[in-house]
């Protein structure tokens, strides 16, 4: 894909198709990194950063149980006319 550097604000910038920012799952606001590999640009996605030790802290705090009950726990759905 070709396209050009435009100006914005004091900066400059490159204008992303729509289609290739969904495909890396990107939207507007999205934190990326921007290196660079020799002459070339590269951007690349940001990992979520302190997820997994979140998650491990509020299994051990006995946080994250369900939110509301399971309702069709004790159901009998083979009582049930289809």
């Amino acid at each position: 894909m070709q396209t050009h550097i435009v100006q914005i604000g004091n900066s400059r910038g490159v204008i992303l198709p729509a289609d290739m920012l969904r495909q890396m799952g990107l939207q507007q606001k999205s934190v990326v990194n921007v290196s660079m590999m020799d002459d070339t640009i590269v951007i690349s996605r940001q990992p979520r950063e302190g997820w997994a030790a979140a998650a491990q802290k509020a299994h051990e705090e006995g946080g994250d149980g369900l939110l509301m009950p399971d309702i069709l726990e004790d159901e009998k759905l083979e009582d049930w006319q289809w």
